[in-house]
């Protein structure tokens, strides 16, 4: 099977974070993911773009197929300029937003993913990584 290895989508608005969506939506799809985690990849691109759009205006998101662990992965990384976060532990609670969300974005996107790192301090902006491990049946 050949897969494109590498989508990277700017992130400046809404629109952008559909663009990021359908990307990781249709890796997953070629990557044999079953029909219920391409939704859940999507959704979590969708948190973490919309997080980009919301609190630091503009960013990238890069979904590709890497190797963690010694396994093979669908690994998202969102990064962004922005203001940063100054509890990553608090923001990765529900219902915890420093904005006007519902503070459901990073704890969501955890879940839906098979493990989200976060790398952030106030001033230096932040960096998501996500992982979906491949399906061993693709």
């Amino acid at each position: 099977m050949t897969v494109p290895t590498d989508f990277v989508v700017d992130v400046n608005n809404s629109d952008d974070i559909v663009i990021a969506r359908q990307a990781g939506h249709e890796l997953a799809r070629q990557l044999g993911f079953s029909l219920t985690d391409v939704t859940m990849i999507a959704t979590a691109i969708s948190e973490i773009a919309r997080n980009i759009t919301s609190y630091a205006g503009r960013g990238e998101v890069r979904v590709g197929l890497q190797y963690r662990d010694g396994r093979q992965a669908l690994v998202v990384r969102a990064e962004d300029d922005g203001p940063g976060i100054a509890d990553v532990e608090r923001a990765l609670e529900d219902g915890y937003s420093t904005g006007r969300g519902l503070g459901l974005g990073l704890p969501g996107a955890r879940r839906l993913m098979d493990r989200l790192i976060v790398e952030s301090a106030p001033g230096k902006g932040t960096v998501i990584e996500m992982w979906k491990w491949i399906p061993s049946n693709a």
